[in-house]
C-alpha cells in the first residue's frame, strides 16, 4: 500500500491549470476553483490559470506553450472530456503527447465506478507526458476534479509518496535527449 513518508523532503510542483469551456469564466468556474484550492493546500505552486474555448487548436496551442515553459512542471485541465461534439480535450492532449500515461485514465474510471457506476464509461480522462511536462485532463464537474486530485494526483505529485511518485521521475523525463 502506498503512503506518505517523512524520510523525504516535500518538493513543490509548478502546476498550470486549464479550463476548457465555451461558457465559463474564471469568476464562475467551480471545478477550477476546487483544483486551485487543492493545489495550493497541498503546498504546490499555481504557475498560471487560464480558460480556453472548446477548440482543439486553442487547447493544443496552450498546451505547447506550457510544455515549452520551464516554469511549468504539470498541466491539469478540467472540461471537455465527455462524448458530445464539443468535447475534444482528449484529442488535443493526444496531439501533443510523447507518451500516454494510460494508467491515469484507467485508474480514474476505476475509482469513479465506485461513485457513479457505469456512467464512468462516458469519461475520457487522460494523462500523458510531453517535453518533460506531465499532462492530465479531468472531467469538468467539481466532483470529478475532487476525485482526480484527492485520489490520484495529490499522492503522485507528492515527492514523499512511497513506493514511487511522479516527482521523483522529473529529472529523468528528458534523458533521451541527452547525448553521451
Amino acid at each position: 500500500m502506498s503512503k506518505i513518508t517523512s524520510d523525504r523532503d516535500f518538493l513543490p510542483v509548478n502546476i498550470a491549470l486549464l479550463t476548457v469551456s465555451d461558457s465559463r469564466s474564471l469568476e464562475d468556474h467551480r471545478s477550477g476553483d476546487v483544483l486551485e484550492q487543492r493545489i495550493l493546500e497541498a503546498g504546490h505552486k499555481l504557475a498560471v490559470r487560464r480558460i480556453v474555448k472548446d477548440e482543439q487548436t486553442l487547447i493544443v496551442e496552450q498546451l505547447r506553450a506550457w510544455i515549452a515553459d520551464p516554469e511549468v512542471d504539470t498541466v491539469i485541465s478540467t472540461g471537455g472530456t465527455g462524448l458530445t461534439g464539443r468535447d475534444i480535450t482528449p484529442e488535443a492532449f493526444e496531439e501533443v503527447y510523447e507518451k500516454e500515461i494510460k494508467g491515469f485514465g484507467e485508474l480514474f474510471r476505476q475509482l469513479s465506478y465506485d461513485l457513479i457506476g457505469t456512467s464512468t464509461m462516458q469519461s475520457r480522462a487522460t494523462g500523458g507526458l510531453a517535453g518533460g511536462t506531465y499532462l492530465f485532463a479531468l472531467p469538468g464537474s467539481p466532483g470529478a476534479c475532487k476525485d482526480g486530485w484527492d485520489k490520484i494526483l495529490k499522492a503522485q505529485l507528492d515527492s514523499r509518496q512511497r513506493p514511487c511518485n511522479l516527482v521523483e521521475l522529473m529529472p529523468r523525463l528528458q534523458e533521451h535527449l541527452q547525448t553521451g
